[in-house]
């Protein structure tokens, strides 16, 4: 049975000008400039004064202001190329602002530079693959092992389902034996342990690549082929019980053993760029007073088409307005609106920048003047959104992708942010200081007996902070610190 209900909700809609300002202002530095040329290339009613021509005149539509008559005589010779409705009226929906920002390079700071040509390792593979003289069975065997190769070099893929994709894809009817007998000569190339089906066999195939008849290396494969897993677990003293050495001479085989690359696919990859940290604002220290700047790039001197203005205004005066005529007024005001709303977008973006930064350094003078991490105070998002009375969300948009630059070094805007702890005192300090202070323990310590979580938590307590033993294990664990067991060495 149908029933028909009123039913009330309340809803909050962001308006496009909004979703702009939202996007632009989780843009870094690196990828302003690309956004703006994007929207220089996709709405003409926009202009950037820093690329205009030095002796172009101020405005290509004086004679705009004559008579509405002569309009239509001299622009139609004169500025043909420059406007044309038709060419623009095709796509009238241009603000699409979900570009992906991967490249923030200036062109006034590109430079021509030779490209190197790197091959992959698996091209290096094939590579040494048609240089072994086989039947043409073992070749298509041989490029099948290389094809299922991982980014690391491991082989991870069943024997047997290369089999089925052999003879289902390539109509090459193999037995396992086969497989295996080829996959022995690409564990053979370089580089060193390459197609090893697990971590045990990339090394063991690394230490026979050595002097077999050297000592120190058969100690090495014995360690790897039989003791893994008390190597990987660092369980010194049942190593040396059950191969009869001692610490100095298990120390050796050892660093022979961690000289080893466990991942030998990724020794030869071709490199991607990463992308370059440029940062968002700069902090100088004059005679102790902290002075806050925005780089300039991400303040960029934008204006409305006075071309367009005068256009639109033409347009929107003419008395007889055909459908012709009002698709282009549509189409000029159209340009005009969304130029205002991203130059106001932009000078948004430059305003929120400034008040979330100056917040986030008054409220962490002390830190910022001297670089001691033992001075910066417990932050949070609401502690700074509060202050500028603005939204957490905007403010962790700004703190998770902008960097501020300063005499300590250069550092993204959330590693000020931290919990607070509180001491026996009842001072609440920063659990960065917490941190700082394990980190100086556990870089002191004496490797041969490292600090366990409970010892550090005994030295925790001993200096007022009074915390417990999971969350120094916690802490560790974000500074990616392994356990003492794992930090200990001969």
């Amino acid at each position: 049975m149908l029933k028909q209900h009123l039913q009330q909700k309340l809803l909050q809609k962001l308006s496009p000008q909004q979703i702009q300002f939202i996007k632009l202002l989780q843009v870094p530095t690196v990828a302003l400039d690309t956004r703006i040329k994007e929207e220089l290339e996709e709405n003409p009613a926009l202009e950037d004064p820093s690329l205009m021509v030095a002796d172009e005149p101020v405005s290509e539509y004086d004679d705009l202001h004559d008579s509405p008559d002569d309009f239509d005589a001299s622009a139609k010779e004169e500025n043909t190329d420059e406007f044309n409705v038709d060419d623009y009226l095709q796509d009238d929906n241009q603000n699409d602002y979900s570009t992906s920002y991967n490249n923030g390079d200036d062109d006034e700071d590109k430079k021509e530079t030779p490209i190197a040509i790197e091959s992959t390792f698996f091209e290096s593979l094939q590579e040494q693959l048609d240089l072994v003289p086989l039947s043409n069975n073992d070749f298509i065997v041989g490029k099948q092992i290389i094809g299922s190769l991982d980014d690391d070099g491991y082989l991870r893929r069943p024997i047997t389902s290369m089999i089925d994709d052999l003879a289902f894809s390539q109509n090459v009817i193999v037995e396992e034996e086969d497989v295996l007998e080829m996959l022995k000569v690409i564990q053979s190339f370089d580089p060193p342990g390459i197609a090893a089906r697990d971590l045990q066999e990339c090394l063991t195939l690394q230490l026979k690549r050595k002097d077999a008849s050297n000592p120190i290396i058969q100690k090495a494969i014995v360690i790897v082929e039989n003791y893994l897993d008390e190597f990987t677990r660092k369980h010194y003293d049942k190593l040396e019980k059950s191969l009869g050495l001692n610490s100095e001479d298990l120390k050796e085989v050892i660093n022979e053993i961690l000289r080893l690359n466990p991942k030998p696919g990724d020794s030869n990859q071709v490199t991607t760029k990463q992308l370059q940290v440029i940062p968002d604002f700069h902090i100088s220290n004059n005679d102790g007073v902290l002075i806050l700047t925005l780089n300039s790039k991400n303040a960029p001197e934008l204006r409305v088409s006075r071309s367009y203005i005068d256009m639109f205004e033409h347009y929107d005066k003419s008395a007889q307005k055909d459908k012709k005529l009002k698709e282009a007024v549509q189409f000029v005001k159209q340009k005009l609106d969304s130029a205002k709303w991203f130059i106001d977008a932009i000078k948004q973006r430059q305003q929120t920048l400034l008040k979330t930064m100056n917040a986030i350094m008054q409220y962490q003078y002390e830190y910022l003047l001297t670089g001691d991490e033992r001075k910066m105070r417990p932050m949070i998002l609401k502690d700074i959104a509060d202050k500028i009375d603005m939204d957490i969300s905007t403010v962790s948009r700004v703190a998770n992708s902008k960097y501020v630059q300063t005499e300590f070094g250069t550092f993204l805007l959330k590693s000020f942010f931290s919990e607070a702890i509180q001491t026996e005192s009842g001072e609440e300090v920063s659990n960065k200081e917490v941190k700082k202070i394990l980190e100086d323990c556990i870089s002191n310590e004496d490797k041969r007996k490292p600090l366990a979580d409970e010892k550090l938590t005994d030295i925790l307590k001993e200096r007022g902070y009074n915390i417990a033993r999971r969350t120094v294990a916690k802490y560790r664990e974000q500074m990616n610190i392994p356990v003492a067991r794992l930090r200990k060495e001969l």
